[in-house]
């Protein structure tokens, strides 16, 4: 754990409108039985704000390139939450490394996805102790349960079927 794991930060909401930052309170600020403590509306437009993550600076206001990458940033689920230890990760600088960086992943399910087209599905009892031997960290992605069931191919190609149809849609609101 992080020994500065007692420093209280505050989230940032961003108004992609207004083009505007603000910090809000914690939710252990706020008073119990207030409505408000799920949603934050711009105090300019009055539009529902994106909760940006406790890492983020904020661009200069006239920098309407840097707000339209955050924007699709947002759109795809990239945000700067972390514990403040050691910052939220990777995060793509321009559009064409978000591509870059989705298109990446989509490898990466396409050859997990190759995996299960070519695995010979065990059906002895010596065949399931060395297939969960040898691709336990495969059979595990599919199903917590990899140890006591026997997980298919089926079950694994749709999984990445799922998972690669995810990241496409996430590169269909990028483009």
């Amino acid at each position: 754990m992080c020994r500065y794991a007692m420093v209280s930060y505050k989230p940032h909401y961003a108004c992609f409108n207004c083009r505007k930052t603000f910090k809000r309170r914690l939710m252990g600020d706020i008073k119990k039985g207030e409505t408000s403590i799920f949603e934050a509306k711009c105090p300019q437009c009055g539009e529902l704000m994106a909760n940006i993550g406790l890492d983020f600076e904020s661009p200069k206001k006239d920098d309407v390139k840097k707000w339209e990458h955050l924007k699709s940033l947002y759109s795809v689920g990239i945000t700067f939450h972390s514990c403040g230890c050691s910052g939220p990760g990777y995060i793509p600088n321009s559009k064409e490394k978000l591509i870059e960086c989705f298109e990446g992943i989509k490898k990466t399910y396409l050859k997990n996805m190759d995996f299960w087209r070519t695995r010979i599905e065990p059906s002895t009892k010596q065949e399931k102790e060395r297939d969960l031997n040898k691709n336990w960290h495969k059979l595990s992605s599919i199903s917590p349960n990899y140890k006591k069931e026997i997980v298919t191919n089926q079950q694994g190609l749709d999984y990445w079927h799922v998972k690669i149809k995810q990241v496409e849609e996430k590169l269909n609101l990028i483009k």
